[in-house]
């Protein structure tokens, strides 16, 4: 008999088996039709699959770009405007800053398109099209070879594909596996080059609520800035000149005016970075109770060490203010993340699913040659990871790659192991000098030796406490032992030794002979300290490490080609893996405890309210304080309120940061920049009541930009709509309306109608 939770486990899976929860999934635009087309116009999209997806017209899609490496940005005028988050602008904010002239602080708005600033090295990604290519990877590779065989077969076949794909084209071809590497798709893009800072407001606005706010609602922060696409004059990539001209897209979004209310249809679409949501049960193990905890406990240690720097010296806040916020945006989710899977009994959930699965492999001969063994290999390779080996990488990449000086001087290592080869090894050597030398101003531009130092101290002492002697280097026990434990004195000693330590230092250090180089860099105390960890970790940790994980790959493909055979009616969608996804649900409340209800959307006296002049986060600049008392809100305020943020049940991530989030209509109405805290788990298991992404309303951007900023000339480049409240879900209403979409001779802009 089942007693009662064991029931309440079985009911919630056995609905689960039919389809995916209520508003989970990051979806395949191209398979919209055929697998959410009908489920999102329920629930009132007013689009077709084909309006937000196609390579015949412009469509959506046509106006998201991934931004840099790990943001989404969208295109919001027919010049190439792109808005996207603050924090994802924020390290190029951060490198036009300076103490003299502090863009973080004071915000930046360009008049003037001849002010706008260049930012090398930033990139807009556009998808032109995407295309199923299982058959064609995988085709010539037969069952039952090793991972690491099947890997490289893989990836010979990748890039014949990708070089036939974009030959005698300016386009790039990405290819990515999909449910472990049971399917693969392309993504055929092209990437613009000249990328330059148009507008961002002061910290006080963008990072209103700070770190203390961080993955929390209620939310009041105006977490956007300003780009603007540049190409050459036939509209194509370019590298930057300054005789290039706006990008004109094939699609700019329009923003509406009109609002949102509870239960009102939202779409993302964006390009979120890791899901992991079919992980067997040993493996939420690990992460909840051994990788998280390590890597917030290290975490917490540096984050005290840079804050307290950061306050104490207004150039220590600049150089450190995006990493700081990198350090700590992953640390609280974390912590999120171990409390979110907690009160989802996640790993109880997986065994039960897990318990389905083998009841169903037992019933037929052929499931069982296939699936039988899935389970019991997982659970010893996962008892094999937890005797060290998973808290021995943690520490390595957390610890001591934490360490800038020690994660710097990798270089250095590699390089003396290539002035010691031959004279090929030397030439790519000489190579290698030469793109040292040129990155060094840049690296140490933000760095401060007194921070790092402090950070070496605390963190090794961490790494020497916490992990077995087999994973403790030679070097650091001796020195360590030299030092009578005395971390500090230890961490003098290293600094004041090092050539690394300084841009001048290394720069005549690079000017070696290179016999004179080799024998440097083999006797810094940084290169032979980060040797040692390097030395045990590829002996002692990777090995093992890399074993299992490339059987786990395996194990994970069949345990998901299972799974999808044994729920045939579920709609499955693949983990995130930085490639362009739609997801979608509506505006709604939830309780995040008992007793606790929050509402959908914040406003901007909840700024006023949290005002408190003596803590950063919440300072409110005197101009926004001054239109809240006059209620100056122009054309963008709403019942005499000014809204700020609201939430919705979008399954979102990280890379989804800058997503736009769009209505029935087709129409931004937010731009995505978190996810509630009590929801963080969303990665590895969605739960309907409690999953939150949060956006800025679209209106308290168009504010900020025309009424604080001063910026009205960039409002003027934007379509602005008021098509009044989105239409509702169907069913809710007595009569279906019909709407058809118009598009004009200038496709960038769809009108939607309702008859």
């Amino acid at each position: 008999m089942f007693n009662r939770k064991q029931l309440c486990l079985w009911v919630l899976l056995a609905l689960s088996s039919f389809s995916a929860y209520a508003d989970e999934g990051m979806w395949l635009p191209m398979l919209l039709k055929q697998l959410n087309e009908a489920d999102m116009q329920k629930k009132g999209m007013r689009l077709s699959a084909e309006d937000i997806y196609s390579v015949n017209k412009s469509s959506l899609k046509d106006a998201i770009v991934q931004f840099g490496a790990g943001c989404t940005g969208e295109i919001i005028s027919n010049q190439g405007l792109l808005l996207t988050n603050h924090h994802c602008g924020y390290g190029q904010i951060q490198s036009h800053s300076s103490v003299e002239n502090d863009l973080l602080t004071n915000g930046f708005w360009a008049m003037t398109k001849d002010q706008e600033k260049p930012n090398p090295g930033l990139t807009a990604t556009f998808i032109v099209r995407m295309e199923d290519v299982t058959k064609q990877i995988l085709d010539d590779v037969p069952a039952g070879l090793p991972e690491a065989e099947r890997e490289k077969r893989v990836q010979a076949n990748i890039k014949k594909v990708q070089a036939q794909t974009t030959a005698g084209t300016h386009y790039d071809a990405i290819i990515r596996p999909f449910f472990y590497g049971n399917e693969y798709y392309m993504y055929v893009t092209e990437t613009f080059k000249d990328i330059r800072l148009v507008g961002a407001p002061p910290e006080s606005i963008g990072k209103f609520g700070g770190d203390t706010d961080n993955w929390m609602w209620p939310r009041h922060t105006g977490d956007f800035s300003l780009f603007r696409i540049y190409a050459g004059p036939d509209n194509k990539p370019a590298a930057y000149s300054p005789n290039n001209k706006p990008y004109v897209p094939k699609h700019h979004l329009p923003i509406s005016l009109a609002g949102i209310q509870e239960g009102d249809f939202t779409m993302v679409f964006g390009f979120p970075g890791r899901t992991t949501e079919y992980l067997p049960s040993q493996a939420v193990r690990e992460i909840a109770e051994i990788s998280d905890p390590a890597k917030v406990k290290i975490r917490t240690v540096k984050l005290g060490i840079l804050d307290q720097d950061m306050k104490a010296d207004p150039r220590v806040r600049i150089q450190y203010a995006a990493k700081y916020a990198s350090v700590s945006n992953a640390h609280k989710k974390w912590i999120g993340e171990m409390r979110g899977l907690r009160k989802l009994n996640a790993i109880a959930k997986k065994q039960e699913l897990e318990r389905q699965f083998a009841n169903w492999v037992a019933q037929e001969t052929g499931r069982k040659a296939t699936y039988s063994q899935v389970m019991p290999q997982f659970e010893q390779n996962y008892a094999t990871l937890a005797k060290g080996i998973t808290l021995a990488r943690d520490y390595f990449n957390e610890a001591v790659l934490g360490v800038e000086l020690l994660n710097y001087a990798q270089n250095y290592m590699n390089l003396a192991s290539m002035l010691q080869g031959t004279p090929e090894n030397k030439t790519e050597a000489q190579e290698q000098v030469d793109k040292l030398s040129k990155g060094t101003a840049g690296f140490f531009k933000n760095y401060n030796l007194a921070t790092d130092k402090k950070v070496f101290s605390a963190l090794l002492q961490l790494y020497a406490k916490d992990l077995e002697a087999q994973f403790q280097p030679e070097v650091l026990q001796i020195l360590a032992k030299q030092f009578n434990g005395n971390w500090a004195a230890y961490a003098d000693y290293v600094y004041a030794n090092s050539n690394l330590t300084s841009e001048e230092k290394v720069q005549s250090l690079l000017k070696l002979p290179p016999t004179q180089l080799q024998a440097k860099l083999v006797a810094d105390p940084a290169v032979q300290l980060i040797h040692g960890f390097a030395t045990v970790y590829r002996s002692k940790v990777l090995p093992t490490y890399t074993t299992l994980n490339d059987q786990n790959t395996l194990l994970n493909r069949t345990y998901l080609q299972g799974l999808r055979e044994m729920q045939k009616d579920r709609k499955f969608y693949p983990d995130a893996n930085l490639t362009l996804r739609v997801s979608y649900g509506q505006v709604d409340t939830y309780k995040p405890a008992d007793g606790v209800t929050y509402d959908y959307y914040t406003t901007l006296e909840g700024i006023i309210e949290k005002e408190d002049p003596t803590i950063p986060d919440y300072k409110v600049p005197a101009k926004l304080k001054e239109l809240y008392q006059k209620k100056d809100y122009g054309a963008y305020g709403m019942n005499g309120q000014m809204p700020v943020a609201f939430i919705a049940s979008n399954h979102t991530t990280g890379g989804n940061s800058g997503s736009p989030v769009i209505n029935a209509r087709g129409e931004l109405i937010g731009t995505n920049f978190d996810r509630n805290w009590e929801g963080t788990m969303s990665d590895i298991m969605y739960d309907p009541d409690r999953v939150r992404n949060i956006s800025m309303d679209a209106r308290y951007f168009l504010f900020i930009v025309d009424k604080f900023a001063g910026a009205g000339h960039l409002v003027k480049e934007m379509t602005l709509v008021n098509n009044g409240p989105q239409p509702p879900a169907l069913g809710t209403n007595k009569t279906k309306p019909e709407v058809k979409i118009k598009r004009g001779k200038n496709t960038s802009k769809m009108k939607v109608k309702a008859n």
